[in-house]
């Protein structure tokens, strides 16, 4: 029993690291006249939309964008895992 409470804790230790470390990292998605930051734990940092855009092509092209950036981050996830000796317990 106490195994596993030592590696609940390790894992929670672990996800604490991965938190912090992405929290540095940055993507940057930009089209159209629309700007948007997102940090590594899929936190919109920023979006900056161009005055002279049309209001109907902002919707399509902020969506596109997000999705863009979530998928950047997603990656940066999982080489940071990587690097981290991947999820113990699932290998």
């Amino acid at each position: 029993m106490f195994n596993k409470l030592k590696q609940i804790k390790n894992l929670r230790d672990q996800a604490k690291k991965m938190q912090s470390a992405l929290s540095t990292e940055t993507v940057i998605v930009e089209r159209g006249g629309i700007k948007i930051e997102m940090n590594g734990n899929l936190e919109v940092i920023s979006v900056k939309i161009n005055s002279d855009l049309a209001p109907n092509s902002i919707e399509g092209i902020l969506a596109d964008l997000i999705n863009e950036a979530i998928k950047k981050t997603q990656k940066i996830m999982a080489k940071k895992m990587q690097e981290m000796g991947g999820i113990p317990g699932l290998s």
